[in-house]
């Protein structure tokens, strides 16, 4: 039973604070460093637990504004029922506390986005071809949402090679992010493994998640986000290394 003292709820707040920076300056990211951060301190479910309510509230806000919603939502709902259903079936490795396969996956799953990233690989996906892969790719991003708590891979390299605009993309984005969301709230449920502490923590870690995300959109304006995003990715990298060092 993990105690949540001052020292937790204060590492809590600094990582949602930090979390939505990245989101605000990159457009996603703050499951992959909350999970990050806090899966390397704490047992993956309670990380995956405190990280609800700040995905949710900032992906709303990232869905908020846009015209494209419905279009999308009508285009891309096979791959998001795939997500929640392949979550809810896998959701049970994150829930049961098998923590030295957890740590090893999400390790794992932070090395490959960092890698995939960085090396700036872009692949095209043909209209045709988008009904035949979008069950696959669902289902093993539900997969890893469920094992690990993050839901980056390979959603968004999938949705970032359907030549979607600047606006669709983000849109797209938040999306499927509220679907693993919503989904790992519900396999987390269904297993028992939201306990009333983590989601009250849930709910106070949205106000420095929020703060960190309108700083980060600000600072968008400042900074060049490649280059933001360049360093991230690699301090990422050297956070996944470590859990696959110590998960082994």
């Amino acid at each position: 039973m993990i105690e949540f003292n001052f020292a937790t709820l204060l590492l809590a707040g600094v990582t949602f604070l930090l979390a939505g920076l990245v989101k605000g300056v990159t457009g996603m990211g703050l499951p992959t460093v909350a999970m990050g951060v806090l899966g390397a301190l704490l047992s993956p479910a309670t990380a995956a637990a405190m990280l609800l309510l700040p995905s949710l509230i900032t992906n709303i806000f990232q869905l908020s504004g846009g015209a494209h919603c419905g279009a999308l939502i009508r285009r891309l709902w096979p791959m998001q029922l795939a997500i929640v259903s392949a979550t809810l079936l896998s959701s049970g490795w994150l829930a049961n506390g098998h923590s030295a396969y957890t740590q090893l996956a999400l390790g794992t799953a932070l090395i490959v986005y960092a890698l995939w990233t960085l090396t700036g690989r872009s692949v095209a996906v043909a209209p045709r071809h988008e009904p035949v892969w979008s069950l696959p790719v669902g289902i093993v991003t539900g997969m890893l949402t469920g094992a690990t708590g993050v839901f980056v891979m390979p959603a968004v390299p999938w949705l970032q090679a359907l030549g979607l605009e600047k606006d669709e993309l983000v849109q797209a984005l938040g999306i499927s992010f509220t679907s693993s969301t919503l989904a790992l709230a519900a396999g987390l449920g269904w297993h028992g493994a939201l306990p009333s502490v983590s989601l009250g923590i849930s709910g106070l870690a949205v106000i420095p998640a929020l703060i960190g995300l309108f700083a980060g959109q600000r600072l968008r304006r400042f900074i060049s986000p490649p280059v933001f995003k360049r360093y991230f990715l690699i301090c990422l990298l050297a956070l996944g290394l470590e859990m696959v060092i110590r998960a082994i």
